[in-house]
């Protein structure tokens, strides 16, 4: 496995330029499926993520090539359902490709996803939606098969605003007969995106960003061109790996609306902050200020992806925080990681109290999930001398090459990968 090795203790300054959402990519990918033809997509980052959804796109008939950061896609070829349990078992995000096959096919056999191991993350809330627009659902072991001649609009309550929910619902809705109705629907930008995309190719969908999302089923889509949103996590993780090393830095490409509730937590830290349009200027010549209470939530309240970034700036601040995460209940794996680096925090059920340590030192540590994986990243960045990270392939999950968009900031931070004769090189 690849690992990153950093030398800390420099803060990061200049300007970067920010990557596409990968929670916006996949769904539209996924949802791609519901028209016949060929569909670009822009500003489509290169992630591991993304290139397990194209396999798998590949392995179903359609033909799809992914230049730099445009995404081409033919489905005209798209000749099956079935999506290979291997394939899904890479990536929990695969299950966005329930509701567009159903709706095109009639049917789709699908397996329980794999993704990052952070809590139980349950599709109850996909199969009941999908069940309410008329799909009849079989279940052997890990094998789940969905049948609907005719897809009908009804109207969904969802006991929770599960982002995946909300959208393979949506995607199923767009073909199905009649209105269909998503009421305590998931809010998030992703979301917002994801409607922009159906509506572009003739979907007819109002509601998106609110809590309730109506579908007025259309009889056929066509193709079109577009371009997906900025990625908000990225975006918050390098305005936090910022703060954390004291620097300052210029993002590009950004939405600060999606990023709210980050900057109000940065600036009650201490953090400058400057929003010009799509531009955001970072600054932090200060240690941090400790923060009393955060608390992670559905959006628009405070993002359990930036969690365990954020903890790194508390952990070095002055005084005692505590988060609090009401998400995912396997969230705090990173905890004892950022202990092996000097880090004060402890564990209570689901509240972590951090109290601010001066400095980090360098050590050895492994990222558990994606966003432990990068918040492990900026306490090397931060810390006095080398830090190891590995098992990178979480990272990388989410990141274009995190080293590369890192190190020009000036990050002193270099990737090396084995090779046979069980050497490593950069």
């Amino acid at each position: 496995m690849d690992k990153l090795v950093i030398e800390g203790g420099k803060p990061l300054s200049g300007t970067i330029v920010i990557q596409g959402a990968k929670n916006a990519a996949l769904p539209i990918l996924a949802a791609s499926m519901l028209v016949e033809g060929e569909v670009t997509i822009d500003q489509v980052p290169r992630l591991l993520d993304i290139d397990v959804m194209l396999g798998i796109l590949r392995e179903l008939g359609c033909r799809a090539e992914h230049d730099d950061q445009t995404v081409r896609l033919d489905t005209t070829g798209l000749h099956s359902s079935h999506i290979p349990e291997a394939l899904m078992r890479q990536m929990r995000s695969s299950i966005f490709l329930m509701g567009p096959l159903l709706a095109r096919f009639g049917e789709v056999t699908i397996y329980q996803p794999g993704g990052c191991a952070i809590g139980e993350r349950k599709i109850d809330l996909h199969l009941s939606g999908l069940q309410a627009l008329g799909a009849e659902i079989e279940e052997d072991g890990s094998r789940i098969v969905c049948y609907a001649k005719k897809l009908k609009g009804a109207e969904i309550h969802l006991d929770f605003p599960s982002v995946g929910a909300t959208e393979n619902i949506m995607m199923a809705a767009v073909l199905a007969e009649g209105l269909t109705t998503i009421s305590n629907a998931a809010r998030e930008p992703e979301i917002q995106d994801l409607q922009h995309f159906l509506n572009r190719m003739g979907a007819k969908i109002i509601g998106a960003g609110t809590d309730t999302i109506t579908v007025e089923g259309v009889e056929k889509l066509t193709p079109c061109a577009y371009q997906v949103i900025p990625d908000r996590i990225v975006t918050g993780t390098v305005m936090v790996a910022a703060a954390a090393t004291r620097g300052e830095v210029t993002l590009l490409n950004t939405c600060p609306s999606h990023l709210t509730s980050l900057i109000h937590v940065l600036r009650r830290a201490g953090v400058q902050i400057a929003v010009d349009g799509d531009i955001i200027k970072v600054g932090a010549a200060l240690r941090p200020k400790a923060i009393d209470r955060i608390v992670t939530s559905p959006y628009p309240a405070f993002p359990t992806d930036l969690q365990s970034q954020v903890m790194v700036l508390l952990a070095l601040a002055d005084g005692v925080s505590v988060m609090k995460e009401t998400i995912f209940e396997g969230r705090f794996k990173h905890v004892d990681e950022l202990a092996r680096m000097g880090a004060d925090i402890r564990v209570d059920l689901s509240s972590a109290f951090i109290r601010g340590v001066s400095r980090l030192y360098g050590a050895t540590v492994e990222a558990t999930d994606l966003r432990a994986g990068a918040a492990l990243v900026i306490a090397g960045l931060a810390a006095q001398g080398k830090t190891v990270v590995e098992q990178v392939h979480h990272i990388d999950r989410g990141y274009d090459r995190i080293e590369q968009m890192l190190g020009r900031l000036g990050a002193r931070i270099t990737r090396f990968s084995p090779v046979p004769n069980n050497t490593v090189v950069p």
